[in-house]
């Protein structure tokens, strides 16, 4: 277990200012996203952590939390594609996730529990949002880069939805590298959150198995979800 105290708060420091100073030298963009990151990351946690024990003794305060968490991932997803508020980023992430989250819960494979909720809520919806924005930046990409192909396809005679999957379908597939890879490599390269919570909750290493490819394989549906409705989505709007 990791302490809390002066050391962690440097090793933070360290660590944000090296990534920032990577991004700056290497020029990858702006460093200051990197900084206000991390920032954002220790303040929610923060806030997450003295929340939490009052979350967790409520249903109706657990639901409230699973919903809280699903409007900030639409919020979230459709700034980065758009640039502005859109519904398809909410409409993707509630296809892929609520599905299995429901089938989760319904065999009683994630128990009807705030501490199992939550966290099982919040990796399924982050990977639908991880999946969304990937697969709807790359699909504008395409329509921007190859607008006159799109154009093409319209003149002979190809409906604009049509036209713009012709562009946007084929690399859709790229959104699902992320989940794929950690997938093929879960045990022989890295060890999940989902397999090291349960190992540190006390439960034993084929329980936290389980837990853990549950969670990669409702990962897999979720995602593979929210990338096709994503592109679908995209192409009706063209």
């Amino acid at each position: 277990m990791i302490a809390v105290g002066w050391p962690l708060a440097g090793v933070l420091v360290l660590l944000t200012a090296f990534a920032a100073l990577v991004v700056r030298l290497g020029q990858l963009g702006p460093w200051l996203p990197v900084v206000t990151a991390a920032a954002r990351a220790v303040a929610q946690l923060a806030a997450v952590s003295l929340l939490i024990t009052a979350v967790l003794a409520s249903g109706w305060l657990t639901g409230g939390f699973v919903l809280l968490m699903y409007v900030i991932a639409a919020l979230t997803s459709s700034r980065r594609v758009f640039g502005r508020l859109s519904t398809t980023p909410a409409l993707s992430i509630a296809a892929g996730a609520a599905p299995a989250l429901a089938l989760l819960l319904g065999t009683r494979l994630v128990p009807l529990e705030p501490v199992a909720v939550i966290p099982i809520a919040g990796i399924l919806i982050g990977g639908g949002m991880t999946a969304t924005s990937l697969a709807g930046r790359r699909a504008l990409d395409e329509l921007k880069t190859r607008h006159g192909e799109y154009e093409a396809g319209l003149a002979l005679g190809l409906l604009n939805r049509d036209a713009a999957l012709l562009l946007t379908r084929p690399t859709a597939h790229q959104a699902l590298v992320p989940v794929l890879d950690q997938t093929r490599t879960v045990g022989l390269v890295t060890l999940p959150g989902a397999f090291v919570g349960v190992l540190l909750g006390g439960g034993d290493p084929v329980q936290a198995g389980a837990t853990q490819i549950v969670v990669l394989i409702a990962l897999l549906a979720v995602e593979a979800v929210a990338v096709l409705l994503t592109v679908e989505l995209i192409a009706r709007e063209t």
